[in-house]
């Protein structure tokens, strides 16, 4: 049955609990809520490979350097509630920001090469955010396996890389891009673009999987059909895209990336 622990003193308790003589096996999936198809890609794929399945909530305020983004990222609780039982989720950790930082973020996780680019580069300490964040919350879960999708790529190679430095005892298990039918990559911020660019949307992953064209040509492309391109780069036989379409209050920006 599904349990929500919003207190992490509770949480802590309970985990030293599940170290008894069976030891379950403990997949965990770090989201910020919002949960869509690719959140339930994740989830299935824990729910198969471990005993416990543990999800966690929270929009964590490091990450963004845009007020505007943080105020409104979508926030579907209920829903989120609903999915997460469907799929047999055994606990839901939803803290606060005082019981996640109560050193008010004195302490950072910083990674000082591959951070600094792509959605590093035009996102100051973006990736400082996330990567405190999830260590703090991996330290908390004591998962064996944590669950992370491929559309953050970047992402998912830096916390991959940390946990590898840092000696971390946990593997961490990328999933594939889930897509929309018409080939928009699913994502919590989808659901603020507007109609009107709900429909040309799907040209980013249209035009930046043509692998005919070079990135200068995408990247003209996608300005044309009213994308503002942050960034559009090749990278170890993957080609990455960031660009914001729509206007405020519906300005979104949407990130991809595809093999080459």
């Amino acid at each position: 049955m599904l349990e929500v622990i919003r207190d992490l003193n509770q949480w802590k308790e309970l985990r030293q609990k599940l170290k008894g003589s069976e030891k379950p096996s403990v997949g965990f999936v770090p989201t910020m809520g919002a949960l869509h198809e690719g959140h339930a890609s994740l989830l299935k794929k824990a729910k198969k490979e471990n005993d416990l399945v543990v999800l966690s909530i929270y929009v964590n305020p490091t990450q963004f350097n845009n007020s505007n983004d943080l105020e409104n990222y979508p926030k579907t609780w209920e829903q989120d509630l609903e999915i997460a039982e469907s799929l047999g989720v055994d606990f839901i950790l939803s803290p606060t920001y005082q019981q996640m930082y109560p050193d008010q973020y004195r302490y950072q996780v910083q990674e000082k090469q591959e951070s600094q680019e792509l959605c590093g580069g035009d996102r100051p300490g973006h990736f400082d955010g996330v990567l405190t964040v999830v260590m703090k919350l991996l330290n908390l879960v004591q998962p064996q396996k944590a669950y992370f999708g491929e559309k953050d790529h970047q992402q998912y190679e830096l916390v991959r890389d940390m946990c590898q430095s840092f000696f971390m005892d946990v593997e961490i298990i990328p999933c594939p891009i889930v897509r929309e039918e018409n080939g928009l990559a699913l994502s919590s911020r989808n659901q603020r673009l507007s109609e009107e660019d709900y429909q040309i949307a799907p040209l980013l992953y249209e035009n930046l999987k043509n692998k005919k064209l070079k990135t200068d040509e995408i990247s003209t492309k996608l300005t044309q059909l009213g994308f503002s391109v942050d960034y559009l780069v090749e990278k170890e036989k993957r080609r990455y895209v960031a660009a914001t379409l729509g206007k405020t209050p519906h300005q979104v920006r949407l990130i991809d990336n595809v093999e080459i």
